[in-house]
């Protein structure tokens, strides 16, 4: 099978296990920017759990999201309890000192992933540009850079250490392209 094959059976089957690990969720529409549960909602539509706890909308203004700053007009989701989950951003954004890719093709909610641990601290982002993090040469992320068979997502320690990336140049007796790893 080639490799183009392989790409979209892996996004068919992560797609039907998205879909089947959700839970119950029912959708508000805001006439007008309001503020949910302490996030500021933009008009529009928001989306709730069956307990009532928010699970998704657009921030109307920058907020902070856990440990990150993030734009407006980024799509939240948070777990039942409250906190946190992935955020979606409106524009390329600095996360946790990196620069994250934001912006989606249909809207933030179709961009790429900022992920958190449920302490509130960034877990995964694609970088949005080839950056130096933590004197790695860590690649940039992004729909094109999945492609590849080498995970393209930044992915550091609760602790804020770098866990992983693709690297952008060869380092350490590595190659460019290769998926760096280190242990905490």
């Amino acid at each position: 099978m080639r490799k183009t094959h392989l790409f979209v059976l892996f996004c068919v089957l992560s797609c039907a296990g998205w879909a089947i690990a959700q839970p119950q969720t029912y959708r508000k529409t805001l006439d007008q920017s309001a503020e949910v549960q302490g996030y500021p909602c933009a008009k529009g539509y928001a989306w709730f759990y069956q307990s009532g706890h928010l699970r998704n909308c657009t921030v109307a203004k920058e907020i902070a999201f856990g440990e990150a700053t993030i734009p407006a007009g980024s799509w939240i989701t948070l777990t039942e309890d409250g906190k946190p989950q992935i955020v979606q951003m409106s524009h390329d954004t600095n996360v946790a000192g990196v620069m994250c890719l934001g912006g989606g093709l249909l809207g933030s909610s179709t961009g790429p992933v900022v992920a958190f641990y449920p302490s509130g601290k960034v877990k995964e982002c694609f970088l949005a540009a080839d950056q130096l993090v933590q004197g790695v040469p860590c690649a940039q992320g992004g729909f094109v850079a999945s492609i590849s068979h080498v995970d393209p997502s930044l992915k550091l320690y609760e602790s804020g250490k770098l866990k992983s990336c693709k690297l952008a140049a060869d380092y350490g007796g590595m190659k460019k392209g290769d998926r760096f790893q280190q242990a905490p």
